[in-house]
């Protein structure tokens, strides 16, 4: 009977991992990818008011409508345009070849014409006040569109002249082109995003006043309506204050790459959990797969586009994800050296560690939220993919995979084969049960001192490289243009040099690469020497070209949303902890949070590594995932304390907190070697483009994993000792549960 329920649920869960693995062909196939995984290119504009008035929400609006329109005329799939601020578009444009064209097309001022039926120019945007197109009620009750007039007189007299010719139709065009439109040819388009014609109004009658355009309107359709027409008439101009351009064999590379890396870390992890767990650390492979095909088809139901920073999100997502498979693990092993039945382990272990890994997660949320909100465009988009997988990670590694031991546990096939199970010998069970003595822990409270003293030195010798050479920063924070080149060829630094001062380009600083250079230029690139440097490079050595431009406009905004999102992040998490925990568990978190950031800037500062705006988001990541390993520490902490008296000495609060690192050790050891597996991957493998990111990142989880388990409790350890021989606060207490007989029906 045992043997017969695990066939047939083993069956179910091949059958379950095939129909995953199946679903993952037509989802990605699906999937929209970003300019830096097809090509592309993408631009940042600011916008001006050109008559010097204040620029309001609802011209920002209307020059967005305004955009939106003609970039649905270029024929680009799944453009992303994005109002920043009060006063910037970001617009990328995934999988455009003519860039030129598109620019052009893009930056144009939005010009508002009237014609009649042949397509002769009766009136331009002059003829209306700025802005002049509101949202009414016609006179049939439905959305209508106000015209304010200006000019009276001129409105009148080609209004009183259209109503006596044959054709009475007064065309609204926005960007007509002789040459392309023709009211014959788009009538029937007239009103749609496929055509430029966005009204045709019959005249009955001469007007010398306002008017209104009426028709079978929807409340959306008058209200585009009015935007379109406001863009047109608005006194606007858009100034390109960055720009990024991505070729598409550049772009395929990338994606190749990163996929590939991805798949390996992946595997990796799954090979690491069965080797750890056996056939629960099978189940956890199930959950995993699961939870990526879940957070693509996430990704795709939003309408997100998939970018390198968003697989980079991704991956790293798998291995924290993997921490609640370990937190619960490690909890049922825990129950089974007790010496209780895997039923009972199993129902106290997924109890105990489901407010853990609750907590873990929300901290990490909580970072997240702040770097979509600060974050811009890269670090906004690596945002919402560590968001999903958040979310995701609650459902499948949590829920599914708590379903699936269940499953298997009720069997009772495992009952008696606890090492194929979750790897743990039935022979070490009986001997904990009959011991029933706690050894004395290691003093690893001793042993911080050294990994503090480790830190120092790297801190201050960073600092040191800091105040005498500053840091390496990119583009991103210094303002100018990055030129990657990939070749087979060799190139020769003095050579690109030349090239570039021939081109009249100053050249910051150059860069080899394993497949090519990247060179730093001072000049802030525009539109067409954007395109004439990029077509030379590219003819001279047969190269792949990838340019990157920022402004000084561009620079400032990013280090001040650097610096908010990192001060806010701190300080949400020290009220999140304080407020869950106590303030003495706040400041050590956020003690260790600041070690492993500046850890980082440390070590990139003697490296010379350079200092962008993912290095930033990989700091963001870091402070997510190092206080998740650090909740985990402390919520281990604080129930070990529960379970004492009401008065702890100096010793056994030393004790406490030694036991409660032996306890977490492993596991913390555990989840950093999860995610370090895609990690590396992504170095080894991955993409140039996110290889800062990933070496930032790989530096953090170092000291991310040791500040949590001998730097935040050494400090709360500290602050702790003042409370030595105090009345402790009542708190509930979770005894153990005794094993309970099992009767199928009720309990079971």
């Amino acid at each position: 009977m045992k043997k017969g329920k695990m066939i047939r649920r083993t069956f179910f869960l091949i059958v379950l991992t095939v129909l995953i693995c199946m679903g993952f062909i037509p989802l990605l196939q699906n999937l929209n990818f970003g300019l830096d995984l097809q090509g592309g290119f993408e631009v940042l504009y600011q916008i001006e008011s050109i008559d010097k008035t204040k620029l309001t929400k609802e011209k920002v609006t209307a020059t967005y409508k305004s955009m939106s329109k003609r970039i649905d005329l270029l024929g680009v799939s799944e453009p992303e345009i994005i109002v920043e601020g009060n006063d910037k578009i970001r617009v990328k444009l995934a999988g455009v070849t003519d860039q030129e064209t598109a620019r052009e097309q893009l930056s144009a001022v939005a010009s508002l014409s009237f014609r009649d039926a042949d397509n002769n120019l009766l009136m331009t945007s002059d003829v209306l006040k700025s802005g002049g197109a509101k949202l009414t009620t016609g006179n049939s009750g439905n959305p209508a569109v106000l015209l304010s007039i200006r000019d009276k007189d001129k409105f009148y007299e080609v209004t009183n002249r259209i109503k006596d010719s044959e054709k009475n139709v007064i065309v609204i065009w926005l960007d007509f082109e002789a040459e392309k439109n023709s009211y014959n040819i788009e009538q029937a388009y007239c009103g749609t995003k496929y055509s430029n014609c966005l009204s045709a109004a019959t005249v009955s009658q001469g007007f010398a006043s306002d008017v209104i355009i009426e028709g079978s309107f929807s409340k959306e359709e008058a209200q585009n309506l009015v935007d379109l027409i406001n863009s047109g008439s608005l006194p606007t101009k858009l100034t390109e204050i960055s720009s990024k351009t991505v070729g598409a064999s550049f772009g395929d590379a990338t994606l190749e790459k990163t996929f590939l890396a991805g798949v390996i870390g992946i595997v990796c992890i799954i090979i690491f959990l069965i080797i750890l767990y056996h056939f629960a650390g099978f189940l956890s492979a199930v959950s995993i797969l699961l939870y990526t095909f879940l957070v693509f088809l996430t990704f795709w139901v939003v309408g997100g586009v998939l970018t390198l920073p968003g697989i980079a999100a991704l991956v790293l997502g798998i291995g924290m994800a993997v921490d609640a498979n370990v937190i619960m693990y490690a909890r049922i092993k825990e129950e089974l050296y007790k010496g209780k039945s895997l039923k009972t382990a199993f129902r106290l272990g997924s109890k105990a560690s489901f407010k853990t890994i609750l907590d873990s997660n929300l901290t990490t949320l909580l970072v997240a939220i702040i770097m979509f909100i600060f974050g811009e465009s890269s670090v906004k988009g690596f945002a919402t993919m560590l968001i999903i997988t958040i979310a995701v990670t609650m459902f499948t590694m949590v829920y599914i995979t708590r379903v699936l031991l269940k499953l298997f546990v009720k069997t009772d096939y495992f009952n008696d084969k606890l090492n194929f199970f979750i790897h743990v010998k039935e022979e070490d069970c009986k001997k904990n049960k009959e011991e029933k003595v706690q050894k004395e822990p290691y003093n690893f409270l001793k042993l911080s001192r050294f990994f503090i003293a480790f830190s120092l030195i790297i801190l201050i010798t960073g600092g040191v490289f800091f105040a005498t050479k500053g840091l390496h920063l990119g583009i991103d924070y210094q303002a100018g243009t990055s030129i990657s080149i990939e070749t087979s060829t060799k190139i020769k630094s003095k050579d690109i040099q030349q090239e570039l001062k021939d081109l009249k380009l100053t050249v910051l600083n150059i860069e080899n690469q394993t497949d090519g250079k990247t060179i730093r230029v001072k000049n802030v690139l525009k539109n067409k020497k954007i395109e004439e440097v990029k077509s030379h490079l590219e003819e001279k050595y047969n190269a792949k070209v990838n340019i990157e431009v920022v402004s000084n406009l561009v620079k400032q905004e990013l280090v001040k949303n650097a610096f908010f999102s990192i001060i806010l992040s701190l300080i949400g998490i020290i009220i999140y902890v304080s407020f869950r925990f106590k303030l003495s568990y706040g400041v050590g978190s956020i003690v260790a949070l600041l070690h492993d950031a500046l850890m980082m800037i440390a070590v990139f500062a003697i490296t010379r590594g350079e200092i962008s705006v993912m290095f930033i988001a990989a700091i963001l990541a870091i402070i997510g995932y190092s206080i998740n390993n650090t909740i985990v520490m402390f919520d281990r902490i604080r129930e070990n304390i529960d379970h004492e008296e009401k008065k702890i000495t100096q010793e056994k609060l030393k004790t406490l907190t030694n036991r409660s690192i032996d306890q977490m050790m492993l596991r913390a050891i555990y989840t950093s070697i999860t995610t370090l597996l895609p990690v590396l991957a992504l170095i080894f493998l991955g993409s140039p483009e996110i290889l800062g990111f990933n070496i930032a990142m790989l530096i953090g989880l170092v000291a991310g994993t040791y500040s949590s388990i001998f730097i935040a409790p050494a400090v709360w350890y500290f602050l702790e000792k003042r409370n030595v021989g105090k009345e402790k606060k009542k708190r509930p207490v979770y005894h153990e549960e005794l094993d309970e007989k099992i009767i199928h029906g009720i309990n079971d």
